[in-house]
């Protein structure tokens, strides 16, 4: 077993801007992209639309969706305080969000290659915490299983929420529903990096 996997490293500092980033980029991308695009409703159209062939500011947010798979490949290789089963996931979900914006949807009609990859991103980025969790008091209790089971649980929700939206063609509110899910699960990660930080930051100054 990797000395990683016994006893927790501290956290960088690129894992830091990382947390940092991630949100901002994610927020920043769709709000910039909807801006530019006239008659675009964030309400009823999806961020997937955005990068339609028959967007106009398809380019801009297709580059949004490569920058936050980017974040989670290095995340998945750099955050060895989740478990490995979450690292691996975090992995998976940035090639599932590769795959999204190679096969965009179009504004008419469907893209079934888009609608599974965007479906496995959706459910990786709800479920990891439970894989990620660790079990000691050396680890931070983000990363421990009450915290870990709790964010799956409220992540999944949200997912499962957007979800059962998405796919019910008589309710109009997709593209509110995926802000929300998009965000939370641009958030939460970030929020487990900071604070893993942070208790490490603080057990290694009172051991010193």
């Amino acid at each position: 077993m990797a000395q990683a996997d016994i006893h927790p490293q501290q956290v960088s500092r690129l894992l830091l801007f990382l947390a940092v980033l991630g949100p901002i980029q994610s927020v920043l991308g769709w709000s910039l992209s909807a801006a530019l695009w006239p008659g675009y409703d964030p309400i009823t159209q999806t961020i997937s639309e955005l990068a339609s062939p028959e967007s106009p500011v398809r380019y801009l947010q297709s580059s949004f969706f490569l920058l936050g798979a980017l974040i989670d490949i290095i995340v998945a290789l750099q955050f060895k305080v989740i478990a490995k089963p979450a690292r691996v996931l975090f992995f998976l979900g940035g090639l599932a969000t590769i795959g999204l914006t190679i096969f965009p949807t179009p504004l008419v009609g469907v893209s079934e290659p888009h609608r599974v990859f965007a479906t496995i991103s959706f459910v990786i980025f709800s479920i990891w915490p439970v894989f990620g969790m660790r079990f000691g008091r050396q680890w931070p209790p983000i990363v421990r299983p009450l915290a870990s089971i709790v964010g799956t649980l409220v992540l999944g929700a949200i997912a499962f929420a957007f979800l059962s939206v998405w796919t019910n063609p008589e309710i109009h509110t997709a593209g509110l529903w995926e802000r929300v899910v998009t965000t939370s699960q641009a958030i939460y990660p970030a929020l487990v990096i900071f604070l893993s930080w942070l208790f490490l930051k603080n057990r290694n100054y009172n051991v010193s």
